[in-house]
């Protein structure tokens, strides 16, 4: 029985192997193979519980990988520790192990686990119940557990699976009600780590300060154990998080099949503006393929109007010449209730489906059992996710194959252009900036409504908390009275501080017709996201904007099918406060530091969906706004524009330099193009020169544009790649047209900007 599914297994990796190199798929750009390698194994520690030794026997398990070994004997020395290894290495051993250990032996002790996702959850506790029995209650606690079902993870649990909402804005508020099981709290356990970065990361980071503070006010200094993809910054990033000294452990010892991996081009369908057929139907054709073939995949996207429409083409096509199959296929994606998500993740686990279409909900460590193929329409935003998706396929020693397929993103060409920038490319670093005045002020107020701030606090929220201190008392955020700070606010201040923003102000975004709450957008953003007449995409639905309440901070949409989408049209300056750094690259001087952006949408632009057509245009009168925050600029020096000629060409040049350099930032900060602005301009008003700003987005700033300062050669290198290898001639959205622009990419000049990007290189 065995034989006969290993010979399938091999079988189906050498048909998988083989059907993309033939001549049939013209849209294979490139393909190469990557290499396998053996795993490296430890004995199972001497020292471990032998409730748990037995339970591993149990599940087959009588040695550990090496990085799950290191991660114990760190435990041992009660060192925090940070964990990156790749998909399917067994990450969740090397913190389940100590923590379940240290369970056992101590009936009072507690554990919190962090997830980013509910689903991410759930099936932890399904591992935590087959290792731990019946020793350890194990309880989640997260939006969708009942209310009773609340009380008693309160009372009688002793890990509970969370996120860091309910955290925030639950359990410390309220600590009092928590208070036997902070007093025990000797463990944390945050997986998924490279996903709380940028401002969700900083808000986060403010939010573990907390829970180290309130869990040291009942005596307990729990233990943080963190687990994460790779990244460039992995220590750097955990002790940012936490505020302690992290021990990085990345030596991955589980084994790693052989994988095929191939650049997927859709072909063109409009030569003059370099258009192509949709990312979508290209990825329901190659997914109907595999499926034929008996190739167990994942196919993941970006929205859930993706995954629902690559799932309908599927089908489409397979019930045409396999009707049979039509129902082995299934989409997977937020929306779905716990039961419908957990029934397709048994299904594909156990083998019934063969397939399934999922947004990033399905990228992380949620186990759904070995596949041999995994296809990723458009980038998902970094090398991280990148890698988690394609490592869902060919867990362990199997073979696998990984597809990326373009649209026509700047950033997605550029990688179909030059594939190995992104095979040999190193994963991003992971930018957090807890102290982010814009944050850490509202998370001080919430601290001391948990219990008033003391001087010593300084040990958790780090040596600026005097200044920071000083700062929330003038914005009235705290009150001042002989060594201890008190929040001014009675009213739970938690509940104004939005995770995901640095705005204090949040807009709610309301369906008109039945009232729900849709979400919610920072007030950073929401004048161009939410202006009357808006499209409106969230979780993949989209919605137009019949009302924007800016009083009352609310947005009122519905649905909408039409076949349109919008584009703000901005005026913005940029004002230099202050500059940090200065360093020379070439013939420029770059510099660092702190700028004030003000914005005023003015009009906006309807575009027919998937062509240049622009259906009309209607002017806005929204107030103007202005925030602070981190940039990095340059000025082009005389010397490169010395004609008249040239002179002219150089709005239109330094703009499309400006939209390279800002498609290309996400490939060394870990973030979306949405969350950095730019402006250049010919003469500003301080340099009284031609200048070029890129600078983050959210108020305060996060860390992205530093990373580019601090890369500038290689980011300008491969804007020169990009601008240059784009076959369109005066440009396009594959190379210097931004979805973004608020001046409606006008002008914009590929060959002057060429020019100058080869003379500053």
């Amino acid at each position: 029985m065995l034989a006969a599914i290993f010979s399938r297994r091999a079988r189906v990796a050498r048909e998988l192997f083989d059907l993309l190199s033939s001549d049939r798929f013209p849209q294979v750009e490139a393909q190469t193979v990557l290499p396998g390698r053996p795993g490296r194994s430890a004995p199972l520690p001497a020292d471990l519980h032998l409730q748990l030794a037995d339970a591993l026997a149990a599940q087959g398990i009588t040695r550990l990988w090496t990085h799950q070994a290191d991660c114990w004997a760190a435990s041992r020395k009660e060192d925090h520790f940070m964990v990156t290894t790749g998909t399917a290495s067994g990450k969740s051993l090397c913190f389940n192990l100590p923590a379940l250990d240290g369970l056992l032996r101590d009936p009072h002790a507690r554990a919190i686990y962090l997830y980013p996702t509910k689903a991410l959850a759930q099936d932890q506790l399904r591992r935590l119940r087959m290792l731990a029995g019946r020793e350890v209650e194990v309880a989640t606690y997260d939006g969708d557990t009942p209310t009773a079902a609340r009380q008693t993870a309160r009372k009688k649990a002793r890990v509970i699976l969370t996120n860091p909402d309910m955290i925030h804005l639950s359990l410390l508020p309220r600590h009092e009600l928590w208070d036997d099981f902070f007093f025990n709290l000797r463990y944390v356990v945050i997986d998924e780590a490279h996903t709380y970065r940028g401002v969700f990361g900083s808000n986060v980071a403010n939010v573990l300060r907390r829970l180290r503070r309130v869990s040291s006010f009942y005596g307990a200094e729990p233990r943080f154990m963190l687990a994460s993809a790779t990244i460039r910054n992995a220590r750097e990033h955990a002790q940012q998080l936490t505020g302690l000294e992290v021990t990085h452990i990345s030596g991955d010892g589980a084994p790693v099949g052989p994988r095929k991996v191939v650049f997927w081009q859709p072909p063109l369908v409009e030569d003059q503006m370099n258009l192509r057929r949709s990312a979508n139907s290209e990825a329901a054709e190659l997914l109907s393929e595999l499926v034929r073939c008996g190739i167990r995949s994942i196919c993941f996207t970006k929205s859930r109007r993706s995954a629902e429409l690559i799932y309908q083409q599927t089908v489409d096509r397979l019930k045409e010449t396999d009707p049979h199959l039509a129902e082995r296929l299934s989409p997977y994606r937020a929306g779905y209730t716990p039961e419908q998500r957990r029934s397709i993740e048994t299904m594909l686990f156990g083998g019934q489906l063969l397939a399934v279409v999922s947004t990033s909900a399905l990228e992380l460590g949620i186990d759904i059992g070995a596949l041999d193929a995994a296809i990723t329409v458009g980038y998902p935003g970094t090398m991280a996710s990148l890698w988690q998706q394609w490592g869902r396929a060919g867990r362990g020693k199997g073979e696998s194959l990984a597809v990326f397929v373009a649209g026509n993103d700047a950033l997605e060409q550029f990688f179909i252009k030059h594939p190995d920038e992104l095979l040999g490319r190193d994963v991003e670093a992971a930018t957090v900036d807890f102290a982010n005045p814009f944050i850490h002020g509202l998370h001080l107020a919430a601290a001391a409504y948990e219990s008033p701030l003391m001087t010593d606090d300084r040990r958790f929220f780090g040596p600026a908390f005097p200044t920071a201190l000083s700062r929330a008392v003038e914005e009235g955020l705290l009150r001042h009275r002989t060594g201890v700070w008190y929040s001014s606010d009675t009213d739970f201040p938690a509940g104004r501080i939005g995770l995901r923003s640095t705005a204090g102000e949040q807009y709610t975004i309301v369906e008109q017709d039945t009232g729900d709450i849709i979400g919610t957008e920072g007030a950073e953003t929401a004048f161009s996201a939410l202006h009357p007449g808006a499209v409106y995409l969230h979780m993949g639905d989209t919605y137009l904007v019949t009302e924007l309440d800016i009083d009352g901070h609310r947005a009122f949409v519905r649905p909408f099918w039409d076949t349109y989408h919008t584009i703000p049209r901005r005026e913005a300056d940029t004002r230099i406060i202050a500059e940090r750094m200065q360093t020379t690259v070439g013939p420029l001087t770059l510099h660092l530091g702190e700028i004030a952006v003000s914005t005023q949408v003015v009009a906006y632009q309807k575009k027919r969906l998937g062509s240049d057509e622009v259906l009309g245009t209607e002017e806005l009168d929204l107030p103007r706004q202005e925030f602070v925050t981190e940039a990095m600029w340059f000025v082009i020096p005389p010397e490169m524009f010395p004609t008249e000629g040239d002179l002219i060409r150089l709005p239109g040049a330094i703009h499309a330099v400006e939209h390279a350099l800002i498609a290309l930032l996400p490939l060394y900060a870990m973030c979306d193009r949405w969350d950095i602005g730019g402006l250049s301009t010919p003469v500003h008003s301080q340099t009284e020169q031609p200048t070029i700003f890129v600078y983050d987005g959210h108020a305060g700033g996060v860390g992205i544009s530093r990373q580019g300062f601090g890369r500038f050669a290689e980011w300008a290198r491969d804007a020169r790649d990009l601008i240059r290898d784009c076959p369109c001639e005066s440009g396009c959205p594959s190379c210097i047209q931004s979805p973004k622009c608020g001046n409606w990419n006008e002008p914009l000049d590929k060959e002057a900007a060429l020019r100058l990007l080869e003379a500053i290189l």
